[in-house]
Protein backbone atom coordinates (compact mmCIF):
# COMPACT_ATOMS: atom_id res chain seq x y z
CA UNK A 1 0.00 0.00 0.00
CA UNK A 2 1.29 3.47 -1.05
CA UNK A 3 1.97 6.10 1.71
CA UNK A 4 0.64 9.03 0.90
CA UNK A 5 1.37 12.76 1.06
CA UNK A 6 -1.10 15.74 1.35
CA UNK A 7 1.06 18.29 -0.06
CA UNK A 8 -1.51 21.47 1.04
CA UNK A 9 0.47 24.33 2.08
CA UNK A 10 3.95 25.76 2.79
CA UNK A 11 6.52 28.37 2.94
CA UNK A 12 4.98 30.10 0.29
CA UNK A 13 4.10 33.59 0.46
CA UNK A 14 0.78 33.16 -1.62
CA UNK A 15 -0.01 30.21 1.32
CA UNK A 16 -1.29 31.21 4.60
CA UNK A 17 -3.77 30.43 7.46
CA UNK A 18 -4.94 26.85 8.61
CA UNK A 19 -3.69 24.88 5.63
CA UNK A 20 -0.27 25.95 6.29
CA UNK A 21 -0.18 25.56 9.99
CA UNK A 22 -1.37 21.85 9.42
CA UNK A 23 1.08 21.06 6.89
CA UNK A 24 3.88 23.00 8.96
CA UNK A 25 3.10 20.91 11.72
CA UNK A 26 2.54 17.36 10.06
CA UNK A 27 5.83 17.08 8.17
CA UNK A 28 7.35 21.01 7.47
CA UNK A 29 6.93 23.41 4.87
CA UNK A 30 7.51 23.10 0.92
CA UNK A 31 10.97 24.22 0.60
CA UNK A 32 12.44 20.56 0.12
CA UNK A 33 9.88 18.12 -0.43
CA UNK A 34 12.73 15.55 -1.28
CA UNK A 35 12.85 15.39 2.52
CA UNK A 36 9.30 13.87 3.00
CA UNK A 37 10.29 10.74 0.76
CA UNK A 38 10.92 8.70 3.38
CA UNK A 39 7.25 9.53 4.95
CA UNK A 40 5.72 9.01 1.41
CA UNK A 41 5.39 7.23 -1.76
CA UNK A 42 2.92 9.43 -3.28
CA UNK A 43 0.96 12.50 -2.72
CA UNK A 44 -1.82 14.89 -3.68
CA UNK A 45 -1.48 18.70 -4.12
CA UNK A 46 -4.65 20.11 -2.57
CA UNK A 47 -4.02 23.76 -3.89
CA UNK A 48 -6.57 25.48 -5.25
CA UNK A 49 -4.19 28.22 -7.32
CA UNK A 50 -3.72 26.17 -10.98
CA UNK A 51 -0.60 27.75 -11.00
CA UNK A 52 1.12 26.87 -7.46
CA UNK A 53 -0.65 23.63 -7.85
CA UNK A 54 1.25 22.87 -11.22
CA UNK A 55 4.59 24.37 -9.70
CA UNK A 56 4.06 22.07 -6.71
CA UNK A 57 3.35 18.87 -8.29
CA UNK A 58 6.31 19.20 -10.94
CA UNK A 59 8.65 19.45 -7.74
CA UNK A 60 6.92 16.75 -6.23
CA UNK A 61 7.22 14.64 -9.50
CA UNK A 62 11.34 16.01 -9.79
CA UNK A 63 11.19 14.80 -6.04
CA UNK A 64 10.22 11.22 -7.30
CA UNK A 65 6.73 11.61 -5.72
CA UNK A 66 3.48 9.22 -8.03
CA UNK A 67 0.71 11.86 -7.88
CA UNK A 68 -2.51 10.17 -7.19
CA UNK A 69 -5.82 10.93 -7.85
CA UNK A 70 -8.51 11.14 -5.28
CA UNK A 71 -11.73 11.02 -5.71
CA UNK A 72 -14.60 11.65 -3.11
CA UNK A 73 -17.02 8.73 -2.36
CA UNK A 74 -20.15 10.63 -3.27
CA UNK A 75 -18.59 12.23 -6.66
CA UNK A 76 -19.93 10.23 -10.23
CA UNK A 77 -17.37 9.18 -12.48
CA UNK A 78 -17.87 7.48 -15.44
CA UNK A 79 -16.06 4.00 -15.79
CA UNK A 80 -15.34 5.81 -19.95
CA UNK A 81 -13.86 8.68 -18.44
CA UNK A 82 -9.94 9.20 -18.30
CA UNK A 83 -8.54 11.26 -14.83
CA UNK A 84 -5.22 12.91 -15.05
CA UNK A 85 -2.57 11.98 -12.31
CA UNK A 86 -2.94 14.76 -8.83
CA UNK A 87 -6.48 15.27 -10.00
CA UNK A 88 -9.12 15.87 -7.04
CA UNK A 89 -13.16 15.14 -7.63
CA UNK A 90 -14.93 16.32 -4.49
CA UNK A 91 -18.30 15.37 -3.14
CA UNK A 92 -21.08 15.20 -5.28
CA UNK A 93 -19.03 16.23 -8.49
CA UNK A 94 -20.01 14.30 -12.06
CA UNK A 95 -17.63 13.27 -14.84
CA UNK A 96 -19.56 12.06 -17.35
CA UNK A 97 -18.79 9.39 -20.24
CA UNK A 98 -15.71 9.80 -22.51
CA UNK A 99 -15.05 13.35 -20.56
CA UNK A 100 -10.84 13.90 -19.97
CA UNK A 101 -9.27 15.69 -17.68
CA UNK A 102 -5.68 16.28 -17.35
CA UNK A 103 -2.81 16.60 -14.97
CA UNK A 104 -3.83 18.21 -11.78
CA UNK A 105 -7.88 19.28 -12.35
CA UNK A 106 -10.43 20.21 -9.43
CA UNK A 107 -13.59 19.14 -9.68
CA UNK A 108 -15.00 20.75 -6.99
CA UNK A 109 -17.97 20.15 -5.19
CA UNK A 110 -21.41 19.51 -7.54
CA UNK A 111 -19.25 20.35 -10.47
CA UNK A 112 -20.22 18.39 -13.67
CA UNK A 113 -17.44 17.30 -16.47
CA UNK A 114 -20.42 16.43 -18.88
CA UNK A 115 -19.80 13.82 -21.73
CA UNK A 116 -17.18 14.10 -24.19
CA UNK A 117 -15.82 17.31 -22.31
CA UNK A 118 -12.42 18.12 -21.74
CA UNK A 119 -10.14 19.70 -18.85
CA UNK A 120 -6.85 20.56 -19.98
CA UNK A 121 -3.90 20.15 -17.23
CA UNK A 122 -4.50 22.52 -14.27
CA UNK A 123 -7.93 23.29 -15.02
CA UNK A 124 -10.37 23.78 -12.17
CA UNK A 125 -14.15 23.83 -12.04
CA UNK A 126 -15.58 25.85 -8.75
CA UNK A 127 -18.41 24.28 -6.22
CA UNK A 128 -21.27 24.09 -9.08
CA UNK A 129 -19.94 24.87 -12.20
CA UNK A 130 -20.94 23.23 -15.36
CA UNK A 131 -19.02 22.23 -18.19
CA UNK A 132 -21.60 20.89 -21.23
CA UNK A 133 -20.96 17.76 -23.79
CA UNK A 134 -18.26 18.42 -25.82
CA UNK A 135 -16.75 21.62 -24.45
CA UNK A 136 -12.94 22.28 -23.67
CA UNK A 137 -11.52 23.89 -20.29
CA UNK A 138 -8.07 24.94 -21.22
CA UNK A 139 -4.72 24.83 -19.30
CA UNK A 140 -4.92 26.37 -16.16
CA UNK A 141 -8.45 28.08 -17.00
CA UNK A 142 -10.86 28.35 -13.68
CA UNK A 143 -14.15 29.07 -13.67
CA UNK A 144 -15.74 30.33 -10.21
CA UNK A 145 -18.68 28.77 -8.75
CA UNK A 146 -21.85 28.32 -10.84
CA UNK A 147 -20.11 29.25 -14.05
CA UNK A 148 -21.28 27.41 -17.36
CA UNK A 149 -19.64 26.45 -20.29
CA UNK A 150 -22.47 25.62 -23.00
CA UNK A 151 -21.73 22.43 -25.47
CA UNK A 152 -19.28 23.00 -27.61
CA UNK A 153 -17.82 26.18 -26.29
CA UNK A 154 -13.77 26.13 -25.96
CA UNK A 155 -12.33 28.38 -23.20
CA UNK A 156 -8.60 29.34 -23.81
CA UNK A 157 -5.81 28.86 -21.33
CA UNK A 158 -5.29 30.56 -18.44
CA UNK A 159 -9.15 32.45 -18.64
CA UNK A 160 -10.78 33.10 -15.51
CA UNK A 161 -14.44 32.99 -15.47
CA UNK A 162 -16.26 35.03 -13.04
CA UNK A 163 -18.72 33.52 -10.16
CA UNK A 164 -22.23 32.95 -12.42
CA UNK A 165 -20.79 33.33 -16.06
CA UNK A 166 -22.38 31.47 -18.90
CA UNK A 167 -20.81 31.55 -21.72
CA UNK A 168 -22.68 29.81 -25.28
CA UNK A 169 -21.64 28.52 -28.38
Amino acid sequence: MKRLFDLIAGTCAALSGHGRSVAEAVLGTTGDVRAYRTHADAAIVAIGNNALREALSNKLLAAGFELVTVVHPRAIVSPSAVIGPGSAIMAGAIVGTDARLGCGVIVNCGAVVDHDAQVHDYGHLGVNACVSGGSVLGRSAWMQAGSALGYGVKVADGVVLPPGAALMS
